[in-house]
């Protein structure tokens, strides 16, 4: 019989417990001390194992709120759990406080298990970066950290492998494969005393590269930083829920105060009477479910965003994603794959389809590069049947052959012109390939960047998130735009766009959306979508062959690159922020309800406790459900 397996997400979780090992170790001893006391009869060895559990657990609490007294910082949730449950301590309520204690101490290690299962989720991302370089030296070729490499030295390139660092070409040609750093999908033929960027990834012949740049000047060693301050970046309930601690906590302090002294001066009760309501009070004050539930609520978020391989760097980006109703996106390696494929095949008659498919694909068997490699993938026949032989590539042009003793020329426009082949007039924008054969033009092949296998899934799950308007802001011509967008039911295409038209048109797109109090997103991949990604109210690009520069300027990044989790983190983002508000108006009416009781001394510690420790559980319980896929 098969043994069950675990959930992915289950082992990331024990493994983040592992990870805190010190803060298990704490919870688990003052948790046996406490067993052990409570067990015990009334006695003074019972005090002191009670006393050493609170030690325990609480001296971490205790230690913080005095350094933030000492630095002028006194009314915080360390304070006031500090006040509440020394109170508890003073009333002889000694398992209660620990609990509260201990309660607290879960709650804040289940918040810093899930900030580390999103950065150990960002960690990952870069590891699909380049992370050795071939150096040229006076022995020949060595294999090295693009750290150490330094201006002015030799890199070799190697087909199939990414640059690891932005120089100039010296030696060799070859086709680059750009998308991820221009957006174009179209391949890149460089050549002797061009530039080559770090990112772009070798398709077709060796190369070797002068390194002109320094790896540190490169974005991967920024992302890391990213990384750690994304927790630092705080949404405005957060923000709300602190400054809310920091009015409500010395109110009710002040309102403690004032019900253990007044009715014992009004003779109204005795003051040991009034005292105990005032410590109870205190105790059902601790905001612990607000200042615990709703960080965790967002982290809680984020560790669910990256479990579905989306970063989030910040959690008020969540909370701005809940009010997105305009979404644009870029189209190469966003919406389309960024490979070609066969689209169309026109033959001249007497030529057939399988004829003319079968001819091009006898030319491009040697080749590389990505249109000769979709042309292969369209032929389904016996390339062994063409007897081929006197095969050459003309980087920028296309290939010529000898096939059957017949020449044959496949390329572009360019080779057909050069070969001073005529053919028929052919305004269409989709890239094509040219076939002739004895100066004879036999027909064409259209081949095109094929949209994501969920992009037409993504756009309408937008639409079912609530977002209004999508946008294609796109450098490509209006053709190639306008099938995309029809092919994607988008709302608007706007194509033939540099990247400050980009910009332009999404502040117009911005100002629209804050009439109506919305936000706009952008989706993007390329450093030529970074200044876009950076102006609108979210950014989110694609991680995966994605441009560092695009990462970077990103608010959020998708791992996959699937634009379909634009929908997913919206979907997550709604969850959060419900989850959220239902922590808070949960833990408020509780506490209003509460306080009333325990200052009419309807209630005693144990309710407190509840008050306090139940709805803390209760909300921490609430907030975890964004951890389950």
């Amino acid at each position: 019989m098969k043994a069950a397996t675990v959930p992915s997400h289950t082992r990331k979780t024990l493994r983040g417990f592992l990870n805190h090992k010190r803060d298990l170790l704490m919870i688990a001893s003052s948790t046996i001390i406490l067993l052990i006391a409570v067990s015990l009869p009334v006695s003074l060895p019972k005090m002191i194992l009670y006393l050493a559990s609170y030690a325990i657990i609480g001296y971490r609490v205790i230690w913080v709120s005095l350094k933030n007294i000492i630095h002028g910082d006194l009314f915080d949730e360390n304070f006031l759990m500090t006040v509440a449950t020394v109170g508890a301590i003073a009333l002889g309520d000694y398992p209660e406080a620990i609990a509260v204690m201990l309660f607290y101490q879960i709650g804040d290690l289940f918040e810093a298990i899930a900030v580390q299962q999103s950065k150990q989720s960002i960690s990952s991302l870069l590891k699909l970066k380049a992370t050795t370089a071939t150096l040229l030296t006076n022995t020949g070729e060595r294999t090295v950290k693009p750290e150490t490499v330094i201006p002015g030295q030799m890199i070799r390139v190697k087909p199939g492998e990414k640059i690891a660092l932005d120089g100039e070409l010296v030696r060799g040609t070859t086709s680059l494969d750009t998308s991820a750093l221009t957006g174009e999908s179209l391949p890149r033929d460089v050549q002797g005393g061009e530039t080559v960027l770090s990112g772009a990834i070798n398709l077709t012949g060796v190369i070797d590269v002068r390194v002109t740049k320094p790896y540190e000047e490169s974005t991967i060693s920024k992302i890391l930083d990213l990384v750690q301050n994304a927790t630092q970046k705080k949404t405005t309930t957060e923000k709300f829920i602190t400054r809310f601690a920091k009015i409500y906590t010395p109110i009710v302090v002040g309102l403690a105060v004032l019900l253990a002294i007044f009715p014992p001066l009004l003779q109204v009760g005795s003051w040991a009477t009034w005292i105990n309501r005032a410590l109870v009070f205190l105790v059902i004050s601790c905001p612990c479910a607000l200042v615990i539930s709703v960080p965790l609520s967002f982290f809680g978020g984020i560790g669910a965003a990256s479990r579905h391989g989306i970063l989030v760097k910040g959690s008020n980006f969540l909370e701005v994603l809940t009010h997105v109703n305009t979404i644009a996106f870029d189209k190469t390696g966003t919406l389309t794959q960024g490979k070609f494929a066969v689209s169309e095949i026109k033959p001249i008659k007497p030529t057939t389809c399988d004829r003319l498919l079968g001819i091009a694909a006898a030319a491009e068997q040697h080749s590389n590069h990505p249109i000769a490699l979709s042309i292969l993938a369209a032929y389904k026949g016996d390339l062994s049947q063409f007897n081929i032989h006197d095969i050459k590539e003309t980087a920028g042009h296309g290939i010529s052959a000898t096939i059957d003793d017949h020449a044959v020329v496949v390329g572009n426009a360019k080779a057909m012109t050069k070969a001073q082949i005529t053919m028929p007039a052919d305004k269409t924008s989709t890239t094509t390939v040219y076939v002739a054969v004895d100066h004879q033009f036999i027909g064409s092949i259209k081949v095109a960047d094929q949209p994501k296998l969920d992009a037409a899934d993504a756009i309408a799950s937008l639409k079912h998130q609530g977002v209004d308007n999508t946008v294609l802001l796109t450098g490509d011509n209006q053709g190639v735009a306008e099938q995309i967008g029809q092919q994607l039911s988008l709302d608007h295409v706007i194509s033939e766009l540099l990247p400050a038209q980009k910009v332009t048109e999404i502040e117009k797109l911005n100002q629209a959306a804050h009439a109506t109090n919305h936000q706009v997103g952008f989706v993007g991949d390329g450093i030529n979508d970074t200044p876009v990604l950076a102006r609108a109210d979210v950014g989110i690009a694609m991680g995966g062959l994605g441009a560092d520069a695009a990462i970077e300027a990103a608010d959020i990044v998708i791992m996959d690159d699937k634009p379909s989790k634009v929908a997913t983190i919206i979907q997550i983002a709604k969850a959060t922020k419900r989850i959220v508000w239902e922590n808070i108006t949960f833990a408020l009416t509780i506490k209003i309800i509460f306080l009333l009781l325990g200052a009419l001394g309807l209630i005693g510690m144990w309710e407190a406790v509840f008050a306090d420790v139940g709805v803390t559980l209760i909300a921490i319980l609430n907030a975890l459900r964004l951890q389950r896929d």
